[in-house]
């Protein structure tokens, strides 16, 4: 794990819901994925034939990047709890996932979220399903071009440079405090899934 919040400080991609966002500009291989509103965890550990595991990359108080607070609602250069993670099947990276949770949601029963200091990295899936007060809002996909800091991180370490990667994103809310999970599948994921 590195030792210091990673800074993504430009704005990112630009997020959309699917309608706003056009079908015909989604790519047709990964359009089930972004578009499934269940576990990603649950539906990785069905596609992965061999050993699925988690690999934190950091987790610890960081900026959310301008798209992220505003998607959670938060003032700027707010510090939050950040997670990024690789989901991973039999050592092959096929998911990035960015998880930004502001100071006020780990608060009361916000505190049961993974915490910073956990030795055994649990999928943020798992924890958020089994929460009976999940709320789950709209969907955002966006195209992660090129040279931009998100696709950067998502694909550190990777060989493979494909023009612009996938994501989608979403507010969570439990007991109605929100945190902010993004999720980037990687060239190595199968695109049609399970």
């Amino acid at each position: 794990m590195t030792s210091h919040p990673p800074q993504l400080r430009s704005q990112g991609p630009r997020w959309a819901r699917p309608a706003e966002f056009g079908r015909r500009r989604i790519d047709p291989g990964f359009a089930s994925w972004l578009l499934d509103r269940a576990s990603l965890t649950e539906r990785l550990v069905a596609a992965c034939s061999g050993r699925f595991e988690v690999r934190v990359d950091f987790q610890g108080w960081g900026r959310a990047r301008l798209d992220e607070a505003r998607a959670l609602g938060l003032r700027r250069n707010r510090h939050a709890l950040v997670r990024e993670v690789h989901l991973l099947c039999d050592g092959q990276p096929w998911v990035f996932a960015r998880t930004v949770i502001p100071r006020a949601t780990l608060s009361g029963r916000g505190r049961r979220s993974p915490s910073p200091a956990s030795r055994r990295p649990r999928p943020l899936g798992a924890f958020l399903f089994a929460d009976p007060s999940m709320r789950r809002g709209p969907v955002e996909i966006a195209a992660i071009e090129r040279g931009s800091e998100l696709y950067a991180h998502a694909l550190r370490g990777s060989r493979r440079r494909p023009a612009r990667i996938w994501g989608r994103r979403s507010v969570f809310r439990l007991a109605g405090k929100p945190l902010l999970v993004s999720e980037i599948f990687l060239p190595g994921l199968p695109e049609a899934g399970p």
